[in-house]
């Protein structure tokens, strides 16, 4: 069974955390949610609280996961890029070539980790100067190898579904947009 370690941080962007979490949670993808804090209860960027299965505190290293997923959203972003602990658990994850996803404003974390140069990767509007190196597109997902960016809110079910693609394939993706009718709201808008 595939395992992802999401990491939250006071000021995430909640649409981009629980969407993502919901939808690998129902392609039954174990999904830790996890607080970078001493705490277990972490506030979003939205004034919603969300109580995280873990702290950082509890994981040691990536060996137990198959990816990271970080939230976007201020000052989510930054607090997750201001972290040593989370460059370094996110250095490892990239070292082992597993999945690191950061969507809105989080991709600032990898620039930080030094894992973006020459990669292509997109995030929110207005932080295309913070991720020095990176070949940038204003495309709504890229992929590059094993990383995976993202937009931002909008964007979080097509960032989702691409985490479900790599971990258990283009079939498993296929049945959660069914799933969440999705098909049937992209058959409406490209009418």
């Amino acid at each position: 069974m595939k395992k992802i370690l999401l990491l939250l941080a006071e000021g995430f962007e909640e649409v981009e955390a629980l969407t993502t979490v919901d939808y690998l949670r129902r392609m039954d993808i174990v999904v830790d949610t996890c607080s970078i804090h001493g705490e277990k209860k972490v506030m979003g960027a939205h004034r919603i609280a969300v109580e995280a299965d873990k702290t950082l505190a509890e994981i040691d290293s990536s060996k137990d996961y198959d990816g990271v997923v970080l939230p976007g959203g201020l000052p989510g972003a930054t607090n997750l890029r201001d972290d040593e602990r989370v460059i370094e658990l996110v250095q490892e994850f990239n070292e082992e070539g597993k999945i690191v996803a950061a969507i809105c404003a989080a991709p600032i974390v990898l620039e930080r980790a030094g894992i973006i140069k020459d990669k292509k990767v997109t995030s929110y509007p207005g932080f295309e100067e913070d991720l020095k190196g990176s070949q940038y597109l204003e495309d709504l997902v890229v992929q590059d190898g094993n990383i995976i960016t993202a937009r931002g809110p909008a964007v979080a079910v097509y960032f989702a579904l691409s985490i479900v693609e790599n971990l258990v394939g283009a079939d498993k993706k296929e049945e959660l947009k069914k799933d969440i009718l999705l098909n049937m709201v992209e058959e409406q808008i490209c009418k």
